[in-house]
Parts: structure tokens; C-alpha cells; sequence
């Protein structure tokens, strides 16, 4: 699948064939990453990137998740996606990270409200939520700035090697996004 967002900008289905350049990626933004995601540990070599996506693949097929890599002027500067879709309740968990030497051009924001339209429009979902942690203010800004609700915090939702963090998460229902357009 791929997602033409404009003409610097795509979001294709992640591959196998991504290992290399998504490991690459990981690792040289690997510090910066780090404040806020907690698999960067367990993602030592291209092996690692390699079970990644593997089970991003099966995802996919379950219908369950959907990993996409973002291409800034042909080159993977990120992931995004849904890391989990709840076809019963018709909800959409919206995922994401952006390497560091990618950060300040817009790119998550643009490619978050391709998502949306997607979510909406091919999966017809119900609703969509990002969560984030809740001091990590630029992660925060996307939902923020797309018109999501603040629905609430969940205390300790996540461990980061060695403390927890608070999560706020965000929600967007079909019907706000459709008052959007």
C-alpha cells in the first residue's frame, strides 16, 4: 500500500527489504530516540529490525496493525502507522516516531492526517486515539494540533528502562473529523 501525500512525501507498507535502511535509521538516531521509546535496547543489529518487521507483516495480514515507513524525498525518515485496530469497536491506535535529522519539516503532522483519512474513509473506523507520554510535548503537539480531545491520563502506562511514565491519551471520533474537512 502506498500513501502519496504529497510530492516530498509518501507512506508505503513496510517490507522486508526496509530492514537495512529502518535499522540504520534506529541506530543513528538512537540516543534522541531513546528519551521516549522504550525498544531501543533490544534493537542491536539488523536481525532485530529484521523480527520487526516480520511481525509488522503478520499484522497486516491479521488485519490487526498496519506499520508503515515514511519517505521523505525517497528515504525513510520514520514509522508510523496503526498499532492496533480493534475491528469490533471499530478503533485505530495511531503510532509514531521520526528520526531525529527528520524533525521540524512538518512531516509526522502531514503524514498523521493521512492516516486519519484513511482510518476514516478505507477502514471506517470509528475512532482513532494516539497516546503519548506525558512529557514528551513534541509527540503531543500532533494530536494536539489534528484536533484531537485530551481524553485522560493513564498513570504508569509504560516503562522506560528505568522509570515509568504517565501516557495522556487522545481521541478523535468520525464525526469531529468529518466537521474538520
Amino acid at each position: 500500500m502506498i500513501i502519496t501525500i504529497d510530492n516530498e512525501l509518501t507512506l508505503r507498507t513496510i517490507a522486508l527489504e526496509d530492514a537495512e535502511a529502518v535499522f540504520a535509521l534506529t541506530d543513528a538516531s538512537r540516543e534522541y530516540l531513546r528519551e521516549w521509546l522504550p525498544w531501543l535496547d533490544f534493537t542491536k543489529e539488523v536481525a532485530d529490525t529484521t523480527a520487526y518487521i516480520e511481525s509488522c507483516i503478520k499484522g497486516h495480514a491479521t488485519n490487526s496493525s498496519l506499520s508503515l515507513v515514511i519517505l521523505f524525498k525517497e528515504k525513510i525518515v520514520g514509522i508510523t502507522g496503526f498499532n492496533n485496530i480493534n475491528p469490533n469497536n471499530k478503533i485505530g491506535t495511531i503510532g509514531y516516531w521520526l528520526g531525529e535529522g527528520a524533525q521540524g519539516h512538518g512531516i509526522m503532522t502531514k503524514a498523521v492526517k493521512a492516516l486519519l483519512q484513511y482510518a476514516y474513509d478505507v477502514l471506517q473506523l470509528h475512532k482513532v486515539e494516539i497516546r503519548a507520554a506525558e512529557g514528551n510535548m513534541k509527540s503531543r503537539a500532533i494530536p494536539e494540533r489534528l484536533g484531537f480531545v485530551k481524553e485522560g491520563t493513564i498513570r504508569a502506562a509504560e516503562w522506560l528502562y528505568d522509570h515509568y511514565v504517565d501516557h495522556v491519551v487522545y481521541g478523535l471520533l468520525v464525526s469531529e473529523w468529518q466537521q474538520q474537512k
